[in-house]
């Protein structure tokens, strides 16, 4: 009787230690792309345009508002030093809506909250919305993950 129950307890660790592991590897892209995000939001903080262009892929295509869809990492890296130039952004709430890995590519949808500070002076406002960002894999990004497609939506309250 003892020889059943032990090929199944083996049967059993073996199944265990293998879920385990692949349960592993979603926590390790989680952890990049959260610290892909993190450093992206980093980078609008400091005003770093050349920072938050390194995890953006060089196909990149940002739909900003329903007129204005920018295409390639260089028109995103000009529309964005055009904004630096006028204002101070601050993510002040960046809340992770569902977050799906599959293979190579993620997606990500979130609700924003931007602090927009002229810097000529005067009052900030907020800035609300959610935001669907697709990423890649892509080994030329510090985390090896970047942002390929992404949509926002303002909050219309």
């Amino acid at each position: 009787m003892n020889l059943i129950r032990f090929p199944k307890l083996v049967a059993l660790i073996v199944v265990a230690f293998f879920s385990a592991t692949a349960y592993a590897a979603p926590s390790d892209d989680e952890s990049a792309l959260r610290n892909t995000s993190a450093a992206i939001r980093a980078a609008f903080a400091k005003g770093d345009v050349a920072e938050a262009m390194k995890y953006h892929h060089p196909e990149v295509k940002k739909a900003l508002a329903f007129h204005k869809v920018l295409i390639g990492r260089d028109a995103v890296a000009a529309d964005l030093s055009n904004t630096f130039r006028q204002y101070h952004l601050e993510f002040v709430e960046d809340s992770v809506e569902s977050l799906l890995i599959h293979d190579s590519t993620a997606v990500e949808q979130a609700l924003f909250t931007i602090k927009v500070t002229p810097i000529a002076g005067g009052e900030p406002t907020l800035f609300k919305g959610r935001a669907m960002v697709v990423y890649v894999r892509y080994n030329e990004s510090p985390t090896g993950w970047a942002s390929i497609r992404e949509i926002i939506q303002p909050a219309s309250d």
